[in-house]
């Protein structure tokens, strides 16, 4: 079989716009799935009763589902739902926070519970309000327990936005079917795509992991 790199050398500039949207959706994805997912888990190690049942219920209900059928409902579905439309990339990225927020939550339920229920006896005899508790005693250790964990769900998330493919996101791989499509030379273009990634999944990983060898002794008690 011959190799030639014509056609990604040809079609570079759409392709890397494609591996841009894949960062756009993820970075998007990673910061609201964050902020949704500690909401969740405190909520649910904190709550009401009621509130942690229905916070347990949607937790449950992200995990059991594949990311490709919450992308897939988000797109076609709910807007028959909700009488509205809602774009690709939008939609993706909606999909996506819900689905990788649930892991998240249950990544910061552990983290909390992970503190030993004696630092937050002494510090509440200490005069500390629950909330002081919480934001000076319980998540700086916490978080950086969490940090391998969230390393694994970042790189997760990033791999999750080449799903968005199938509701027409142009991202990468949807950029290489194209070129595929009118080049004939799936191999050289699909082997881009699959180095694109891994150029960016590695180094991710990798640093990740420096850091927590870097702060992994501050979660510890």
């Amino acid at each position: 079989m011959e190799f030639t790199l014509g056609p990604v050398l040809d079609n570079l500039p759409f392709l890397l716009r494609g591996l841009w949207m894949n960062v756009v959706v993820s970075v998007v994805s990673i910061g609201l799935s964050l902020i949704l997912g500690f909401g969740v888990g405190l909520g649910r190690s904190f709550g009401p009763r009621w509130l942690a049942v229905a916070l347990a219920f949607y937790v449950d209900s992200m995990r059991a589902l594949p990311v490709l059928v919450v992308i897939v409902w988000t797109f076609f579905a709910f807007p028959l739902l909700a009488q509205t439309s809602i774009r690709p990339v939008p939609a993706a990225i909606t999909a996506i926070s819900l689905h990788v927020a649930a892991s998240v939550a249950e990544v910061v339920r552990a983290g909390v519970e992970s503190v030993r229920e004696g630092q937050t006896r002494a510090a509440l005899a200490l005069g500390m309000t629950r909330i002081q508790v919480l934001a000076d005693v319980i998540l700086p250790q916490a978080v950086v327990r969490m940090l391998p964990a969230f390393t694994s769900l970042m790189v997760i998330t990033i791999k999750d936005s080449a799903v968005a493919s199938v509701i027409a996101v142009p991202e990468i791989i949807r950029q290489s079917e194209t070129v595929a499509g009118q080049t004939f030379r799936p191999f050289e273009v699909y082997t881009f795509a699959l180095l694109a990634f891994f150029a960016i999944l590695f180094p991710v990983a990798r640093l990740a992991d420096w850091l927590y060898g870097r702060v992994a002794h501050l979660g510890r008690s």
